[in-house]
């Protein structure tokens, strides 16, 4: 706050940084703790004050905001946590003189709203951006010289290996923002978890120390690049069906490893799953992971054929979609 201050007084202009778009994340009643969930998809619904709704990021689907808890009736229901939007709604409390643009994806919406945004600041017609990581990749304003990280380990709780790479990719992309021009820059990272290496590194502009730490880490709990991963989704609209495929397809490729002759005692392959994907059901479709993990690339590529092959005959699971990714 003082670093704006700073800035609007001196002419200057400022980015905040938050990966999270909307206004709360979500309603929460506190009287018995329900939180609007999408019908469609496994995930809450996001809070948007500006239109009072309630939307699905995955699906789309959108309802308005309820007044009293659908649950157990409650007036209390409100909201929790925080976006891009709230963001705003903030900062123009804060600053009232101040110019202030919004860049998500729901101001960028509309055909030609990114560029309009992006235009109108780099003209300076405003002091302050806000928005989320799409304000971070590789733009070019001379006149910013304060970038805020706001919630900087947001993206640090995801279930994903590569979730530290990913907060030190976006960190050390929204502090090259900072300082382009004459003046130098200053960045201002707010994080709950400051001795977290990916933090750390990234404030320092350490390339090789976050490296080395990651790499370690990859080898320790055998991540790629350390290991091959082969990821295989599989959907239906029918759950049962899903089950009923999850479990031949694990079936199948046991089987086939542990008659494989050709395989040494050193090749170990380990098997994760069949398990819910992180986001189980989207648009009405259910969704099953089976992560696989081998040294060896051309086993794994062996095993994506033997996987699709053994859905593809058998009976009843026509519907049944496969899909792969080889890391």
């Amino acid at each position: 706050m003082q670093e704006l201050e700073k800035n609007l007084e001196a002419g200057e202009q400022s980015i905040l940084f938050l990966n999270r778009r909307g206004s709360s994340r979500q309603l929460l009643c506190p009287q018995c703790g329900y939180v609007p969930q999408c019908p469609r998809c496994s995930v809450y619904l996001t809070y948007h004050s500006a239109n009072g709704r309630m939307m699905c990021h995955y699906c789309g689907y959108t309802i308005r905001q309820p007044k009293t808890c659908p649950s157990c009736g409650s007036p209390y229901i409100a909201p929790f946590g925080t976006g891009t939007q709230k963001i705003e709604e903030m900062a123009t409390k804060m600053f009232p003189k101040a110019r202030i643009l919004r860049m998500d994806l729901d101001t960028t919406s509309k055909k030609g709203g990114h560029q309009q945004i992006l235009s109108a600041f780099a003209r300076g017609e405003a002091d302050i951006l806000i928005g989320t990581q799409m304000i971070v990749k590789g733009h070019d304003f001379p006149k910013v010289t304060l970038v805020g990280a706001l919630a900087a380990d947001l993206s640090l709780y995801a279930s994903d290996y590569r979730c530290s790479e990913e907060t030190f990719d976006l960190l050390t992309q929204a502090a090259g923002r900072a300082g382009r021009g004459n003046a130098a820059g200053n960045v201002v990272i707010q994080t709950y978890q400051p001795d977290h290496y990916s933090i750390q590194t990234a404030a320092a502009q350490d390339y090789e120390a976050f490296y080395t730490q990651e790499m370690n880490f990859r080898k320790l709990l055998g991540y790629p690049p350390a290991v091959g991963l082969l990821t295989i989704q599989i959907a239906d609209k029918n759950e049962k069906l899903l089950e009923q495929a999850a479990v031949l397809l694990e079936k199948c490729l046991k089987q086939w490893t542990g008659q494989n002759e050709d395989l040494s005692k050193d090749e170990t392959i380990q098997f994760i799953g069949p398990v819910n994907a992180p986001v189980y059901k989207v648009n009405d479709i259910y969704r099953k992971i089976l992560y696989i993990k081998q040294e060896n690339y051309d086993i794994l590529i062996h095993i994506r054929k033997m996987a699709e092959q053994c859905l593809k005959e058998a009976q009843g699971l026509e519907s049944v979609v496969f899909q792969s990714d080889l890391t």
